[in-house]
């Protein structure tokens, strides 16, 4: 049994649909600060919890084949891709010190798509089943599948890219929150699309689309975690 130091976080009463902070990442424009994550618990199944970041942590491409945009794209699965190797390496060992990587799982990720391998992840986006079922806007408990972004999601990125906000003045299109009126983005899922070249995202208005290039810009991260609850 793995050992915990006494500063680890503990989890155990949380529930379905409850927020929680673990971790830190930049969220401001100029992604000096290291500001607290907040997660919504998708489930907790007696000592693990699931949980999705409620914002969009940053603005990342699913694959970076540096192809022209309207080139023939590369077929890559979530297992090879360069946005799985971004989430458990760089990401993991910023938003993460060894108390909390202590208590993440490795967690098993399948539903990764036709002819996709199963992986063994410490940070993974939801698949399509998953989305479907821990995220419904008409269930409180359920993570909220539209999603804004953080400030430091928005800024220009080194490839060129900064997370797309969907304004076509459309009350669909957005989410009020604390009273302020933000605009919806994209986010990725890890489950292969229409075609090999494709990867399945969720749009705005919370529907699936399928039809993802693995080079497209624009669309934001929302990780997910397998933590235990202490």
């Amino acid at each position: 049994m793995t050992e915990h130091k006494e500063n680890a976080p503990s989890f155990r009463n949380a529930k379905a649909g409850d927020i929680i902070t673990f971790g830190i990442y930049p969220q401001l424009a100029d992604g000096t600060d290291r500001t607290p994550i907040s997660w919504r618990v998708l489930q907790n199944s007696g000592g693990e919890l699931l949980i999705l970041s409620e914002y969009i942590l940053d603005c990342k491409r699913y694959h970076n084949d540096d192809k022209p945009y309207h080139s023939e794209d590369a077929d890559i699965t979530w297992h090879d891709c360069d946005l799985r190797k971004w989430l458990n390496d760089e990401f993991y060992n910023a938003a993460f010190d060894d108390d909390e990587k202590g208590i993440i799982k490795t967690a098993f990720c399948g539903g990764n798509g036709e002819g996709c391998p199963d992986t063994e992840d410490k940070v993974f986006l939801l698949s399509v089943d998953e989305v479907k079922t821990f995220t419904d806007a008409t269930d409180e408990t359920a993570a909220r599948r539209r999603a804004v972004g953080t400030d430091f999601a928005k800024i220009k990125k080194a490839d060129g890219y900064r997370l797309y906000v969907y304004d076509k003045s459309i009350e669909k299109d957005y989410i009020i929150e604390n009273g302020k009126k933000l605009g919806c983005s994209w986010w990725w899922t890890r489950t292969r699309g229409n075609h090999p070249s494709r990867a399945v995202f969720i749009g705005a208005r919370s529907n699936i689309k399928r039809y993802g290039r693995v080079n497209l810009g624009g669309l934001g991260v929302r990780p997910a975690l397998r933590i235990m609850t202490m």
